[in-house]
């Protein structure tokens, strides 16, 4: 391997434009190799810098290895680097001249699933990295089922480390075999195995002599072709209103308007709107973008909207066509992936943040938790642990508008924050899912309760 990347040309603003966007996160068990191969994905794709692989070969050379050790391109940490382990989550972007990628690099280790959670929210796929040797695991099941539950809609198994398996077909057509069944239960839609080795560069970027047996695409081909929708603008119109602004000066003596990022559809002058949760009907007097008056906006500009009649609108309300508002309710059912440390019970009190709107929260029931070996769910464990998958019934002081998420990953998520420190307790996600349970009957009424 040479110590300096071969000289490209680098894209011009009009080649990035015209090339589209793939965010997508890597997964997978301790010393699976998902650092290796980001780093190799960079590499030989040559998206990094003549400086920045001579650090990394400076690194790899005071450890006494020989060649440069692709994966502290992306363990930044020092405790990543000393414990050769991901950590944080790590985000890179680069560029090829068929498409733009946001990376996330998140942690295999259970403790940091919480991590992977994060990376993949956003992601329009999820590379799951699989050691050839092991196979599938608990922690490729989590991993599979938190994409599943996330509807990160393409998932890549990357079956990796296959030169240590002697590049043979059984064992990868076994663990590919395995995964998908596993994967398709969950309800991922789609699934594409690539037999790799990112040590030795096999189908990462460049097709593997050692594998003639594989016809497919190589890891970086599937990232480049896969079909990818970011039309959002004709979904649900939605916006979170993030700020009221009011200048009050002798230019703008009555300018009264309501700012925000559109999270989903698209907006009008003269579109009859409501205001969530109160319910009060209007309509778009006026849409101002970077300073300027345009007839339409979409997701995801930030904007702010004028109304033509003075309502009661506040950060945290939600603007939405009048023919297409969601309903509001204060009796959540949600799926939820707990990441904090400490357990969430049944009577939780807690804050509930869904989009820019907080309001006061208890946990009314956990009907189950989902047990990944097998996929059956476990009714009322009474509290989820760090890690855990599960169904929750949650009772907010307050009315919100609440989209299903399995038609919008964004309005129809939320988090669970401790009321006492701000900690982040849960990510949940509204309405049914892969780990929904039979109805479960509650016995109890809401007598005792504080709203």
């Amino acid at each position: 391997m040479t110590s300096t990347t071969e000289p490209t040309e680098p894209l011009s603003v009009d080649q990035l434009s015209a090339t589209t966007l793939l965010r997508f996160a890597t997964a997978g068990s301790v010393d699976d190799g998902k650092s290796t191969l980001v780093g190799r994905l960079l590499h030989d794709s040559k998206s990094i810098l003549t400086d920045q692989l001579e650090a990394v070969e400076r690194a790899s050379a005071s450890r006494g290895q020989d060649t440069p050790d692709l994966a502290l391109l992306t363990d930044g940490l020092r405790a990543e680097r000393e414990q050769g382990i991901t950590i944080d989550v790590a985000y890179r972007y680069f560029a090829t001249a068929r498409r733009r990628f946001i990376l996330a690099d998140t942690p295999g280790h259970v403790q940091y699933t919480r991590n992977m959670v994060t990376g993949a929210s956003t992601a329009d796929l999820a590379v799951v990295l699989v050691d050839a040797r092991n196979g599938v695991i608990e922690q490729t099941r989590r991993h599979a089922a938190v994409a599943a539950l996330l509807r990160v809609p393409h998932v890549v198994l990357a079956v990796n480390k296959m030169d240590l398996v002697e590049y043979k077909e059984s064992v990868f057509a076994a663990i590919a075999e395995e995964f998908t069944a596993y994967a398709s239960e969950l309800g991922v839609p789609e699934i594409t195995a690539i037999p790799i080795s990112a040590l030795a560069g096999d189908n990462v970027v460049d097709p593997s002599a050692n594998m003639d047996w594989y016809g497919g695409p190589t890891v970086l081909e599937h990232l480049e072709t896969v079909p990818v929708s970011h039309d959002l603008a004709h979904c649900h119109a939605r916006l979170p209103v993030q700020y009221v602004i009011r200048p009050q000066t002798a230019e703008h003596p009555d300018y009264r308007g309501y700012a925000g990022q559109i999270a989903a559809g698209t907006f009008r002058v003269g579109d009859s709107v409501t205001v969530l949760p109160s319910g009060r009907t209007t309509k778009v007097a006026g849409i101002d973008l970077l300073g300027k008056p345009v007839n339409i906006a979409w997701t995801p500009q930030s904007v702010t909207l004028l109304l033509e009649d003075d309502l009661d609108v506040s950060r945290g309300d939600l603007l939405v066509p009048s023919k297409d508002a969601p309903p509001t309710t204060q009796d959540v059912e949600a799926t939820v992936c707990h990441v904090a440390d400490e357990p969430l019970t049944v009577g939780h009190r807690v804050l509930l943040k869904h989009g820019t709107r907080t309001v006061k929260a208890i946990v009314k029931d956990i009907p189950s938790r989902l047990t990944l070996d097998d996929l059956s769910l476990h009714p009322h464990p009474g509290r989820l642990v760090a890690n855990d998958i599960g169904r929750v019934k949650i009772r907010t002081a307050e009315p919100l508008p609440l989209d299903a998420y399995a038609d919008s990953r964004r309005t129809g998520a939320f988090i669970l924050i401790d009321p006492a420190d701000g900690t982040t307790l849960t990510a949940g996600m509204v309405g049914e899912s892969f780990a929904a349970p039979q109805p479960v009957k509650d016995e109890s009424d809401d007598d005792g309760w504080d709203f």
